[in-house]
């Protein structure tokens, strides 16, 4: 352990960003794609709780864990938001999107190998029995209310102390309201490594647009706000 903290010590902050962001991201996306797949492999009897709920923990684990080192971002959309209100130097960009793409791709070669590859390693599917104006905005919505309570969060220091569970709530929530719609996603890295794994890119567009449009919307509206205090 002392020698784990004294390497720790060493690093620079731009690379206890990165580190952070890889395995928290990992964390997130292992949860959350390998509930999926662990739920297919028997029989769909776990159900949507058990999907909402294991990304849930995941979020609010990695943001304890590490928000105080890199914000606990964990999600491409997210750091999107942050640098329209300068919340991340436009510098640390490539470090942030770097971590979380390579955390999100460790994470689906650890589902594939050790949880299975059941129901496309857990990518996200949108249903194409609602039309596809719905099914977008329902994850423009996703991924804006998962944005507007990370920015609940900052502007209340850690909502005294349950940010995590704040933040892995709406992530919860937001999967088990709107999953069965438009897959509900909120984070491109989540969508992208299962999907590039697997082979099953048909939807992906959606996850690589959705997501940032939801998240840049809610930081320009609350922009303003951020630069007067």
């Amino acid at each position: 352990m002392s020698q784990v903290l004294r390497l720790t010590s060493k690093l620079t902050t731009t690379q206890k960003i990165f580190f952070a962001e890889v395995i928290g991201t990992f964390i997130v996306v292992v949860l959350a794609s390998g509930s999926v797949v662990l739920d297919a492999k028997l029989g769909n009897t776990l159900g949507i709780l058990f999907i909402a709920f294991a990304p849930f923990v995941g979020v609010a684990i990695s943001v304890y864990f590490f928000g105080k080192i890199s914000m606990a971002h964990f999600n491409p959309a997210v750091t999107i938001g942050y640098l329209i209100t300068k919340h991340v130097r436009k510098n640390l960009l490539i470090c942030y999107l770097g971590a979380e793409m390579i955390g999100a791709l460790l994470a689906s070669v650890f589902v594939k190998y050790v949880i299975g590859t059941d129901a496309n390693l857990g990518a996200n599917a949108p249903n194409y029995d609602f039309p596809l104006p719905m099914i977008f905005g329902i994850e423009v919505l996703a991924s804006g209310l998962l944005m507007a309570i990370i920015y609940a969060v900052v502007l209340t220091k850690g909502l005294r102390g349950f940010s995590g569970i704040a933040i892995g709530g709406i992530v919860g929530l937001d999967i088990l309201f709107f999953a069965f719609i438009s897959g509900a996603s909120m984070n491109p890295a989540r969508s992208l490594a299962p999907a590039l794994l697997s082979g099953f890119l048909g939807d992906l567009w959606l996850y690589l647009t959705a997501t940032f449009v939801g998240t840049s919307l809610v930081a320009l509206l609350l922009r303003r706000k951020f630069r007067t205090r």
